[in-house]
C-alpha cells in the first residue's frame, strides 16, 4: 500500500478491523525468527472465504506483487500485514501454485527487520541469463524491486524461499518527487531491462529506465498522465492474435490503460483518454485495484492477478481475482482489452449440467434453473435478443425460497448494460460469464469485452444457494446455458513442510499445525499421531529432521497403508533410544539419550526387508534390521504422546555432502537439511555442529553462505563442546576471519554478499594456517596461532542462518 492511499483506506477499514489477532505478536521479525509464519489454523472454511479466490491465512493483504512463474511453479506475492486485519507494517507476503489455481500459502518473502527498506509495492523478474551476476548456484535468480522514493532490490538464489537484499539496501534509482511500484520486464528488441516507477513529480505519470544487468540503471524517459495513480503495469498485447501488429499497454492499479508504442526508452500512446478494462469499483477501498501480470510465463500468456479489497471475514482481509488472460481485441468502437478467465479453472469443476434453446419468460416455469442449488460454480449463458421482448433478463444468485437473493447479475436490453456496465450485443447476443465464490463474484460479458470484478458477501446456507434465471416484461431466447459447481482450490500443498513428497496429505490422529519451522504433531497420553502423503514407496532413502518439542518420540512413518493401520516407524523417543518398529512389534532399538528440543536428522535406506538407520549423517548405521510385514505404502511422519517438530522431509534427496564421519552434534541453534541439500543452521548467538572425526594437518574446504544475518564458516580443531576451536568464516560485516575464542587469528577485507555462496579452504600445518577464498591460488589469509594441535572438524554459523554444503577433508 502506498502514502496517498493508506490515507484512505485505513480510516474506512480500521473501524471494524482494526485488533490484533489472537495469538499475532504486533512486532516485526528479527533475523532468528525468519520467516515468521504466525497464523492460526485454517480449514479455509469460515463465512465470505473465497473457495478459488486467493486470501492469506490471516492478517491483511493488498496489491500484488511480482506474479512471476519459475521452472513448474507459479510465484504471487503480495502486500501483506501478519499482525493484524488493517493496512499496518508492510510484509512481502508468498504464496507457490503448480497451475495459477491450488495456491499454498508460505513463510514471509520479505519482512521489516529483516530486509531494509519501506517494503511496499513492486514487481520481479527471473534474471534467467543471470545478467545480474546475483547467480550463486544451480538455480536462476529471481529478482523483486520495492521500496519508496527509490526501488530497492532484493533476490532470491533458492527459488524464492528467501531473499537477500542488494548492497544492503542501497537504492538503485530514485525518481523526483514522490515514488513507488516499481515494474521490471526485459525488452527484446534493445536486450535490455526496462523499469517504471511512478511518481507524482510535476503530476502523476511513470518515469522509465533501462539496464543491462538489473542493478545499474539508466533514466531514459517521462510519461506524464493526470490519470495515471500509482502501481503501473506495462506490457505488449498482439491485436487479434496477429504477433505483427503489437500495441503495448499501460495501465494504472485502477485498471485504467492506454495503448501505444514502445521503442525501448519511450512510450508513445494512441490515446490521450484512458479505458477501464474493468468495471467493478476500481478504488483502493473497492473491488478492482493494484493488479500486475505475470513475468516469464512459459506459454506465453497474458495472465493478470488484481487485489480485491471488498472481501474480509474474521482473520483475513483482502483477496485477489481469480486468473485472468488478458487480450486486444478489434470492436466496433476500436481496440480493447478483454478478459477471460483461465482455461486452468477448469480443474476446479466437479459437476455440471447444461441447457439449450429455451425461451426464458415470467413464469418460473421456464426457468431451467428451478431446483437448482450450488455454493460456489461458474455460469456460462448466450442469449439470442433476435425477437427478445423482456425489458430485463439474467441471474439470481443464492436465491431462497421467499423470492429474495443475495445478488441480481442482470441484462438491461433497452439501457444495453450488464449488472450496470455498458454491453452491447454483438450480432444481435449477448453472452454471460459468471463466477460465483463464497466472497468474490465477477461477471464477463461477451467473451472478456465487458469485466466487472466484485465482492459479495454470500450466504451458503443451504437454503440460500439457489440459482435463478429470470426474464422481466416479456420473454427472451436461451441459446446455452452450462452451470459449473467448483470445487476448493485449498488444501493441495504444505505451507511450511519442505518436502519432495508429491500430493496432499492427510492427518490420521494427532493435531497437526503448520507452525514457524515445520510441522507441527501433537498427541496425547499413550497417543500415536499420523501425518501421511499421498506419494508410496518400495525401495527408497527417507530422511528428515526431527524434533521433540515435550514429551516421547517424534518419527518418520514409511510403507503405511492410508488409515495407518499398517506402517513402519522410526523414531527418536527421550526414553532413551532410537527404534525401528511396526504395529505388534518393534523391530529394532538402539539405546542413546534423546534430548527435548534438540533436532535430530533420521535416514532409512529401505531395500526388500532390509532397513538401515542413520542418525545425524552419520556413516554407520545404528540399526541394521529385516522385517518382511510390508512391501510397500505411503510416507508419512509420527508423533508420539507429546509435541514435535518435522521439517524437510525427503525421499533420496541430495542431502548433506561430506567425506566426514558422523554422527554430526549440536552445541547451539538449529540445524536441518533443507530441499536442495546442505546442512542450514540459524541462532542468534554462535552456533556449532561438530563432526565426530578429528584431525591436526590437513586442507579442509567447502562452500558456505550467509542466507541472512552475519557469518558462515568451517571450524575445526574443536574440542567436543567447542569451548576451543579455530574456525574460519565470512561475514557479511565486509570480511574474512580466521578467529578462536579470545582472539582473532587474522582478518582480510573484503566485500561478502548475504546469498552468495562462498567456497572456503584452510590449509593446517601445525602453527601454520592459509586460507583460501573461492578457489583463489594465493591464500587470503597466512597466519599462525599455537592454541590448539588437533580436533573435530566442523562448521558454524553466527547470528543469523547459514547454509553450508560440499565439507570435505584431505590429507
Amino acid at each position: 500500500m502506498k502514502p496517498g492511499s493508506t490515507r484512505h483506506v485505513v480510516p474506512l477499514l480500521v473501524a471494524a478491523l482494526a485488533f490484533v489477532l489472537p495469538g499475532f505478536p504486533s512486532h516485526a521479525g528479527t533475523v532468528n525468527e525468519y520467516p515468521e509464519f504466525p497464523y492460526p489454523a485454517t480449514g479455509y472454511t469460515e463465512p465470505y472465504r473465497g473457495q478459488f479466490h486467493f486470501s492469506s491465512r490471516g492478517g491483511w493483504m493488498n496489491d500484488v506483487n511480482a506474479p512471476l512463474y519459475y521452472n513448474g511453479t507459479y510465484h504471487l506475492f503480495f502486500q501483506h500485514n501478519p499482525h493484524g486485519l488493517a493496512w499496518d507494517t508492510m510484509h512481502w507476503g508468498h504464496a507457490t501454485s503448480p497451475d495459477l489455481v491450488h495456491w499454498t500459502q508460505k513463510p514471509m518473502a520479505l519482512e521489516p527487520g529483516v530486509h531494509p527498506g519501506d517494503l511496499w509495492s513492486g514487481g520481479g523478474v527471473v534474471d534467467v541469463n543471470n545478467t545480474s551476476g546475483l547467480r550463486t548456484g544451480a538455480e536462476y535468480p529471481i529478482v523483486v524491486f520495492s521500496g519508496t522514493n527509490g526501488v530497492i532490490v532484493h533476490y532470491s538464489n533458492d527459488a524464492g524461499r528467501t531473499f537477500q537484499t542488494y548492497d544492503g539496501g542501497r537504492k538503485v534509482v530514485t525518481p523526483a518527487g514522490t515514488s513507488r511500484d516499481p515494474k521490471v520486464f526485459w525488452h527484446a528488441p534493445t536486450s535490455r531491462w526496462v523499469m517504471v516507477v511512478w511518481s507524482d513529480a510535476g503530476g502523476n505519470g511513470v518515469d522509465l529506465y533501462d539496464s543491462p544487468d538489473l542493478l545499474h540503471w539508466t533514466w531514459r524517459s517521462r510519461y506524464a498522465a493526470g490519470w495515471l495513480f500509482e502501481c503501473p503495469d506495462f506490457f505488449p498485447l498482439a491485436v487479434d492474435g496477429n504477433a505483427a501488429n503489437t500495441r503495448w499497454v499501460m495501465t494504472d492499479a485502477s485498471g485504467e490503460y492506454v495503448l501505444g508504442a514502445f521503442n525501448g526508452t519511450t512510450f508513445t500512446p494512441e490515446w490521450t483518454t484512458p479505458q477501464r478494462m474493468d468495471m467493478g469499483r476500481n478504488s483502493f477501498d473497492g473491488s478492482f485495484y493494484a493488479g500486475l501480470v505475470f513475468s516469464n510465463m512459459p506459454d506465453g500468456r497474458t495472465v493478470q492477478m488484481v487485489w480485491m479489497p471488498g472481501n474480509a471475514g474474521s482473520v483475513w482481509t483482502g483477496s485477489a481475482s481469480f486468473p485472468a488472460e488478458l487480450k486486444l481485441k478489434t470492436f466496433p468502437e476500436g481496440v480493447r482489452i478483454t478478459r477471460t478467465p483461465i482455461a486452468e479453472l477448469q480443474s476446479l469443476r466437479t459437476s455440471s449440467a447444461a441447457w439449450t434453446s429455451r425461451t426464458i419468460t415470467t413464469d418460473p416455469a421456464s426457468d431451467p434453473l428451478a431446483g437448482t442449488s450450488a455454493d460456489t460454480y461458474e455460469l456460462i449463458a448466450e442469449f439470442d435478443l433476435t425477437g427478445a421482448t423482456a425489458s430485463r433478463f439474467g441471474f439470481k444468485l443464492h436465491a431462497r425460497a421467499d423470492g429474495s437473493a443475495d445478488r441480481l447479475v442482470t441484462y438491461d436490453r433497452a439501457a444495453q448494460t450488464l449488472y450496470g456496465a455498458p454491453l452491447a450485443p454483438i450480432n444481435g447476443r449477448v453472452k454471460m460469464r459468471l463466477l460465483v465464490d463464497r466472497g468474490q463474484l465477477e461477471i464477463f460479458g461477451n467473451d472478456g469485452r465487458l469485466s466487472v470484478t466484485d465482492n459479495v458477501r454470500f450466504d451458503s446456507a443451504p437454503a440460500s444457494q439457489g440459482i435463478r434465471l429470470y426474464a422481466e416484461g416479456g420473454s427472451v431466447k436461451l441459446v446455452s446455458l452450462e452451470l459449473y459447481r467448483l470445487g476448493s482450490a485449498w488444501g493441495t500443498r504444505e505451507s511450511v513442510l519442505d518436502t519432495n513428497l508429491s500430493g496432499s496429505w492427510k492427518a490420521v490422529g494427532g493435531t497437526w499445525t503448520d507452525v514457524t519451522g515445520g510441522k507441527q504433531g501433537a498427541a496425547g497420553s499413550f497417543t500415536n499421531g499420523f501425518y501421511l502423503s499421498e506419494q508410496t514407496g518400495t525401495d527408497f532413502t527417507y530422511e528428515g529432521d526431527v524434533r521433540v518439542v515435550s514429551g516421547r518420540a517424534a518419527a518418520l512413518t514409511f510403507r503405511a497403508s492410508a488409515d495407518a493401520t499398517q506402517h513402519y516407524t522410526l523414531n527418536v523417543d527421550t526414553a532413551g533410544f532410537v527404534k525401528l518398529w511396526r504395529p505388534g512389534r518393534d523391530v529394532a532399538v538402539y539405546p542413546m539419550p534423546i534430548a527435548m528440543g534438540r533436532t535430530y536428522h533420521l535416514k532409512v535406506v529401505a531395500t526388500g526387508s532390509r532397513f538401515l538407520v542413520y542418525l545425524d549423517n552419520g556413516t554407520v548405521p545404528i540399526i541394521d534390521a529385516t522385517d518382511t510385514a510390508y512391501v510397500s505404502g505411503r510416507f508419512g511422519m509420527n508423533v508420539y504422546e507429546g509435541t514435535v517438530l518435522i521439517q524437510n522431509v525427503q525421499v533420496n534427496a541430495t542431502g548433506f555432502r561430506t567425506n566426514l564421519a558422523g554422527p554430526w552434534s549440536p552445541t547451539a541453534g538449529t540445524w536441518t537439511e533443507p530441499l536442495g541439500g546442505g546442512k542450514q543452521g540459524s541462532v542468534a548467538g554462535d552456533g556449532f555442529l561438530l563432526s565426530s572425526q578429528t584431525g591436526g594437518n590437513f586442507t579442509y574446504e567447502g562452500d558456505v553462505r550467509v542466507v541472512n544475518g552475519v557469518a558462515a564458516a568451517l571450524t575445526f580443531r574443536a574440542n567436543a563442546n567447542a569451548t576451543q576451536h579455530y574456525t574460519a568464516n565470512v561475514d557479511t560485516s565486509g570480511f574474512v576471519k580466521l578467529w578462536r575464542p579470545g582472539r582473532d587469528v587474522a582478518v582480510y577485507p573484503t566485500p561478502i554478499v548475504a546469498g552468495r555462496t562462498y567456497h572456503l579452504k584452510v590449509v593446517a600445518n601445525g602453527s601454520r594456517f592459509q586460507v583460501y577464498l573461492d578457489n583463489g591460488t594465493v591464500p587470503v589469509i597466512d597466519a599462525t596461532d599455537t592454541a590448539y594441535a588437533s580436533g573435530r572438524f566442523g562448521i558454524n554459523v553466527f547470528a543469523g542462518t547459514a547454509l553450508i554444503q560440499n565439507v570435505n577433508v584431505s590429507p
